[in-house]
């Protein structure tokens, strides 16, 4: 019975590395099943670690995070220290989601020092590219930039593909957010390339959405949007709901710099609602800065400011410096401040040049 259950577990991995999620989830619950009525407990924690990895992938969080606080009472039946690790830094990841940050950062930086202690390089450079992800949604731009390029140093020096692709994906949104769009679509481009040869499915839908937000800050809004849909069409076949839906915010700010308000709306819809039932505060925000400039653009002065104060209000209460730092900005431009004299300086104190600080605003 333990080789059936070790079977299973290696099916639904080779699932797992293909994007297919669907049938992984559906594998490792088999598994799960198979060990408990078998009181088989290292089934039971690979399998419950899958199922919370795979939950997290495609953006069901909270049932993530359950599964993982469940693996983590497995790892400890079972002095599994490194696993354990392994759990905090999906943990973490999860609670980053749903914008608790400063509880990811504590998770993620439990996990490193367990695998600086241990010695496990991969494991040490993978919760540095997590803690670099928490950094960047923190508004720490600049630690972000240096956490991103020590897990890409660490990942290379050990030869480790994946990581170092993924690696330079966050070093591409970090700096598409400080402003350097040539260097953001440059490390973009490298992952692409690197993800093609590996044949990672989610890897190459995230450096093309990538690769499309850099074209965006560059205005080139027609290479931006066929990048989109290769990134939508992909995210939508692994079932990622999340990163399907900031692909739809990114492609619905793309209309809205082109002044096509109704296909903005259309699109911004479709990624508010998903963001609202993934509970992903950081996703709500966007799409209602996005609604609030489509209103003031359209005459709707008073539905503007409240749809951007409640951006504000929210992105104070989770304290995301970069979301508050951009409503703040459009608030002054609805005001009626000129472009040139909009205040920067909250800016400026995370790390960030801003270009383009005018309605609509090519926000990055």
């Amino acid at each position: 019975m333990e080789n059936k259950i070790i079977t299973l577990i290696k099916e639904a991995e080779t699932f797992r590395e293909k994007a297919e999620y669907g049938e992984a989830l559906k594998v490792f619950r088999k598994a799960l099943s198979l060990s408990r009525k078998n009181g088989n407990v290292s089934g039971i924690l690979d399998s419950t670690l899958g199922i919370a990895d795979i939950s997290r992938m495609t953006g069901n969080f909270d049932f993530a995070i359950n599964k993982y606080e469940e693996a983590l009472e497995a790892c400890e039946a079972l002095g599994q220290a490194l696993t354990a690790a392994d759990c905090m830094v999906g943990l973490g990841l999860s609670l980053r989601a749903i914008g608790m940050w400063k509880d990811a950062l504590r998770f993620i930086s439990a996990a490193h020092k367990t695998y600086r202690k241990e010695k496990d390089k991969k494991g040490t450079a993978f919760s540095l590219w997590a803690e670099g992800g928490v950094m960047r949604v923190a508004g720490n731009i600049r630690k972000a930039i240096v956490l991103f390029e020590e897990a890409k140093e660490l990942f290379g020096a050990i030869g480790f593909a994946p990581g170092v692709a993924y690696a330079m994906c966050g070093l591409g949104g970090t700096h598409r957010i400080a402003g350097n769009y040539f260097e953001s679509l440059n490390y973009y481009k490298q992952a692409n390339q690197m993800f093609g040869k590996l044949k990672d499915k989610f890897g190459t839908a995230y450096s093309h959405c990538g690769i499309g937000n850099a074209c965006r800050m560059k205005n080139r809004y027609g290479d931006a949007a066929r990048h989109f849909n290769k990134a939508a069409g992909l995210y939508e076949e692994i079932g990622d709901v999340v990163s399907y839906s900031y692909t739809l915010w990114s492609v619905a700010t793309v209309h809205k710099m082109n002044m096509d308000f109704t296909q903005a709306r259309s699109y911004v819809a479709l990624a508010q609602n998903n963001f609202r039932k993934t509970k992903d505060p950081r996703g709500i925000i966007y799409c209602d800065m996005l609604l609030g400039e489509v209103d003031f653009m359209m005459g709707r002065k008073a539905s503007a400011e409240k749809r951007v104060c409640r951006a504000a209000q929210s992105s104070k209460r989770y304290g995301f410096t970069l979301e508050l730092c951009h409503a703040k900005t459009l608030l002054a431009i609805m005001a009626g401040a000129a472009s040139n004299s909009v205040p920067l300086s909250c800016y400026t104190k995370i790390g960030v040049t801003m270009h383009n600080a005018a309605i609509p605003f090519n926000m990055p």
